[in-house]
């Protein structure tokens, strides 16, 4: 008489009805297999047992994949409609001192950055009682600033969009934030014919928020919707 336990008659005819049951459980399969591999012995070599195995790895490494693209896609849909709603807000002010005073404020709450920074390149007087008007997120820096923070001249390979990691704030840029800056977009700006430069400068103490490697799609986007609101402003 065989010692192992017999199966009930009620659960095995609804296995033979439903054999999905088992081809779908992965932890059952696995069981079977082992337990028809310690049957066979050592000296056999079972070539099933496996090619399962390595198509269970590949399922594994399918499924780790399938997770990814997910999480990426919401991810990209998730920063569009963060960049929308920063424009939708950034087009809302009626004045431009409103528009300044918004970037620091409702802005850069909805892009979840700690400091947002608008840099010109000016000949004017930095202490210009019109200029400290717009407050701590406007920086006014001499020509040829733009080009030496971030390392490259300007040019036309030049890219818009810069993410790095840095060590510690400009003060030039960051003044008194009050936030310990690790990481930071910088977006070039074209200010239109005869005008200097300007850089738009979101800052975060979040390391793994900019990072160089990341897409720039949409701050491209934001960069140049931003771009165009400020040509009209200054016109």
């Amino acid at each position: 008489m065989s010692s192992s336990p017999a199966l009930d008659d009620d659960l095995r005819a609804h296995l033979i009805a439903h054999p999905k049951i088992i081809l779908n459980d992965q932890d059952i399969m696995n069981a079977l297999v082992t337990a028809h591999e310690r049957q066979m012995g050592t000296n056999v070599v079972d070539l099933r047992g496996a090619a399962m195995d390595r198509l269970s790895e590949r399922l594994d490494q399918l499924e780790d994949t399938h997770r990814s693209v997910l999480a990426a896609a919401y991810e990209n849909v998730s920063g569009a409609a963060m960049i929308h709603r920063a424009v939708l807000r950034m087009l809302d002010p009626a004045d431009f001192a409103a528009f300044m005073q918004d970037l620091d404020g409702e802005v850069a709450d909805i892009l979840k950055i700690d400091c947002l920074r608008l840099v010109l390149e000016t000949m004017q007087d930095e202490t210009d009682a019109a200029l400290n008007r717009l407050g701590a997120v406007l920086s006014t820096t001499p020509a040829g600033f733009i080009d030496d923070y971030l390392g490259q001249p300007a040019g036309p390979d030049r890219r818009t969009v810069f993410l790095r990691q840095v060590q510690e704030r400009d003060p030039d840029i960051y003044g008194d934030c009050g936030f310990w800056i690790r990481s930071e977009a910088c977006i070039v700006l074209d200010l239109g014919e005869g005008r200097l430069p300007g850089m738009l400068v979101m800052g975060t103490e979040d390391l793994a928020q900019f990072r160089p490697g990341q897409g720039t799609d949409l701050l491209e986007f934001f960069g140049g919707v931003f771009e165009r609101a400020m040509r009209r402003w200054l016109s």
